[in-house]
C-alpha cells in the first residue's frame, strides 16, 4: 500500500481508503455486522490505514463499528473522519438558509462528543461537516466551537464534504484559511474538480478525499438496464427511469475507446482518480472481502498512462443522480 500526505495535516494517509456509509446499514442493503468487520480489519491488514464515516451512518452504528475494530488494532495507527449531519435535516445545503439552522455551535459540540463515544476514541482526527455552503463563510459561531475542540483536543483537524456536483461551493472557505481537507465527488463521469476546486487545493495544500469514485456502482459495469433494486436500496432511486440504459451505454464507450473489457473498468475508474497528484485518499465502499481485496490492491502508486487519462477525459458526464 502506498501513502500520500492529506495536505498541510501533514498526516500520511493510505491511498485506498475505506467508505463506511455502506456498513450503516442505513441507504445501501444488505450489509451484515459480522461481514462487515471482516472487511475493515481484513482492510486494516492490507494496510488501509484511513476509515471515513459518519453520524448519521445508521445513527452512529458506522460509527460503532469503526470503533470496535479500533480497539482491537490497538497497535496501529488507524486515522478516522467522521462527520456532523446538518441539524435541519437538508441534504444538500440550500442557498439562502443562515449556518445557525444546520451548524450551531452547541450541536456541534454535541454531535461531536456522541461521535466520540460512538468511536471509543478521546480525539477524532478529521471532523467534517456533512454539507456546505460558501455563504456560511463569516455566518454564525462554527469557527469558534471548531477551534475550541480543537484546543480541548477533541478534533485535531477540520473539513467539509462538499455538496453533490457543486465543487465550487467550497472555494471561499478554502480561502479563509479555516478548513484543512474537503471530500468531494470525482471520478470518471464527474470531472468538474478538475477545474476550480483542485488547483485551489493545490495551492492552499488542502488535503482531498474523493468520494463516490464508481458513481455508486455506475462505474463498476454491473449496472444495466435490467438491474433491479431493492425499493429501499437508494439506488433504486439514483437510477430510477431511464438512467440505468443511459449509464449502461455510457460504460459500453469506455469500454470500448480504452479496448478493456468491463471487469476492469473498477481498476481504471479507481486509477483514473489516483492518476490526479492532488486527491490524497479515495474512499470506495467495501462491505465485503472480494472488494476490499480487489480495491487495496490498487493502492501501488500506479496510475495509468497519459494516453488512457486523455482518452478519459471526454467521457465527462454532467448530470446529477442525486436530484
Amino acid at each position: 500500500m502506498h501513502y500520500r500526505t492529506l495536505g498541510r495535516t501533514g498526516l500520511q494517509v493510505s491511498e485506498i481508503g475505506y467508505g463506511a456509509w455502506g456498513i450503516g446499514q442505513s441507504g445501501w442493503i444488505g450489509a451484515q455486522d459480522q461481514e462487515s468487520l471482516q472487511a475493515l480489519q481484513r482492510a486494516i491488514d492490507l494496510g488501509v490505514n484511513f476509515i471515513d464515516t459518519a453520524l448519521a451512518y445508521g445513527e452512529g452504528h458506522s460509527e460503532r463499528l469503526v470503533g470496535q475494530v479500533l480497539r482491537t488494532n490497538p497497535d496501529k495507527r488507524i486515522i478516522v473522519a467522521t462527520k456532523i449531519p446538518p441539524k435541519n435535516g437538508q441534504w444538500p445545503a440550500q442557498a439562502g438558509v443562515p449556518v445557525e439552522e444546520a451548524f450551531p455551535g452547541t450541536y456541534i459540540q454535541e454531535c461531536t462528543e456522541q461521535s466520540l463515544r460512538n468511536l471509543g476514541t478521546q480525539t477524532i482526527d478529521i471532523q467534517q461537516f456533512h454539507v456546505w455552503n460558501d455563504e456560511w463563510v463569516g455566518q454564525g459561531d462554527w469557527r469558534e466551537t471548531i477551534q475550541r475542540l480543537k484546543e480541548q483536543g477533541k478534533i485535531r483537524f477540520f473539513g467539509v464534504s462538499i455538496n453533490d456536483h457543486q465543487p465550487d461551493n467550497a472555494l471561499r472557505l478554502i480561502e479563509t484559511g479555516l478548513v484543512d481537507t474537503v471530500q468531494v465527488i470525482y471520478n470518471i463521469f464527474e470531472q468538474s474538480p478538475e477545474d476550480t476546486l483542485f488547483p485551489a487545493c493545490r495551492h492552499h495544500n488542502i488535503g482531498v478525499i474523493v468520494r463516490v469514485p464508481l458513481d455508486e456502482g455506475g462505474l463498476t459495469g454491473t449496472v444495466t438496464p435490467e438491474s433491479r433494486f431493492d425499493p429501499q436500496d437508494f439506488r433504486s432511486n439514483y437510477f430510477r427511469g431511464n438512467r440505468k440504459q443511459e449509464v449502461y451505454e455510457r460504460v459500453q464507450n469506455i469500454v470500448s475507446d480504452l479496448e478493456i473489457t468491463v471487469d476492469e473498468l473498477p481498476e481504471i475508474a479507481l486509477r483514473y482518480i489516483l492518476s490526479n497528484p492532488v486527491v490524497s485518499t479515495v474512499i470506495p465502499g467495501m462491505r465485503t472481502m472480494r472488494n476490499v481485496e480487489r480495491n487495496t490492491a490498487l493502492g501501488d502508486g500506479k496510475g495509468l498512462s497519459l494516453e488512457q487519462v486523455q482518452k478519459l477525459k471526454k467521457h465527462r458526464w454532467i448530470r446529477n443522480f442525486y436530484t
